[in-house]
């Protein structure tokens, strides 16, 4: 008892703020530990995102240079091959304009490109036309020329001139009219063109050899 009455109301009061400050360090140093974890997980957080980020953006961009990529390498294709057809249209052009050209100078085309349709038709009577040039240069002996060329000496051949045949060539029908074999030179373009832009491509180097001849290029 004589200690506890020794205690002054001074000393208590120095006593309990002494706890206060005490207990204040012991709150604060753990407010001061909890920010420090909080601040660290923050910017853990922060920078979690940010590569996240980051490497989306990076994807992204990514994926947009293929995309881009892709369609100049489509575009480059796509320009390329018009490019590749208009040169082979010139030249089937220039091939059309000068058979349309002509000036009756190839007897020997007329006598081979009719030899060949007779030779492989049926029956031995048939109508021949032929362009009014051609027919008013090699008339005389032309039918004889083509029996001896097809080999078949028992043709009986009727040759006419038809004025709107051009570019050379003729047009074989036998009498009956069930056969009928288109020989024209512009015929015969537009037939073989096909295979003819192919082997035109590859010895010119528009393209290769393993592309196809009779579509896009």
């Amino acid at each position: 008892m004589a200690n506890l009455n020794q205690r002054t109301p001074d000393n208590l009061c120095a006593e309990i703020l002494a706890d206060a400050r005490r207990e204040r360090e012991v709150i604060l140093n753990r407010a001061q530990t909890e920010a420090a974890a909080i601040l660290a997980a923050a910017q853990a957080e922060a920078e979690r995102t940010q590569r996240e980020q980051r490497e989306l953006a990076q994807a992204e961009a990514a994926r947009r240079q293929e995309r881009i990529l892709a369609t100049v390498a489509v575009e480059a294709g796509r320009l390329r091959s018009a490019r590749v057809e208009a040169v082979l249209e010139s030249v089937r052009a220039e091939i059309r304009r000068r058979l349309l050209t002509r000036n009756g100078d190839g007897r020997e085309t007329v006598v081979a490109l009719a030899a060949e349709a007779v030779s492989r038709m049926a029956e031995n009577n048939f109508a021949l036309a032929v362009a009014a040039a051609d027919h008013a240069a090699f008339g005389n002996g032309l039918a004889q020329a083509i029996a001896e060329r097809a080999g078949r000496t028992r043709l009986n051949l009727a040759i006419t001139s038809d004025e709107s045949l051009a570019g050379g060539g003729v047009i074989v029908r036998d009498v009956a009219g069930t056969q009928t074999w288109d020989n024209r030179l512009l015929s015969r373009l537009d037939r073989f063109w096909p295979e003819l832009r192919r082997q035109i491509a590859v010895q010119t180097s528009l393209v290769g050899e393993n592309r196809p001849g009779g579509g896009a290029l």
